[in-house]
């Protein structure tokens, strides 16, 4: 069986937040394969996170825990879940 992609998406509390810290938070608690800059408008930027991980590790309410503990994120919503 193959492995799980997982697609986050991470909305900062509002454009004044550090998206280059937000993104070094996310590379040390989950260690995503990509993060992706999505603008959203009026300067807000969204950050995509992919992810990829063996299918027995469960669902993504893990990922989205550990991600919205991090200072700056209003939240987190799972986008995608598909096997490779």
């Amino acid at each position: 069986m193959g492995d799980v992609a997982i697609k986050l998406k991470v909305m900062p509390d509002g454009p004044e937040q550090d998206i280059e810290k937000i993104k070094k938070d996310i590379e040390e608690k989950v260690n995503p394969k990509q993060i992706v800059e999505k603008d959203i408008g009026f300067g807000l930027k969204a950050l995509e996170v992919m992810v990829v991980r063996a299918p027995d590790k469960g669902g993504t309410d893990d990922l989205e825990n550990a991600l919205s503990e991090i200072e700056g994120v209003a939240s987190v919503e799972t986008e995608s879940v598909t096997l490779i």
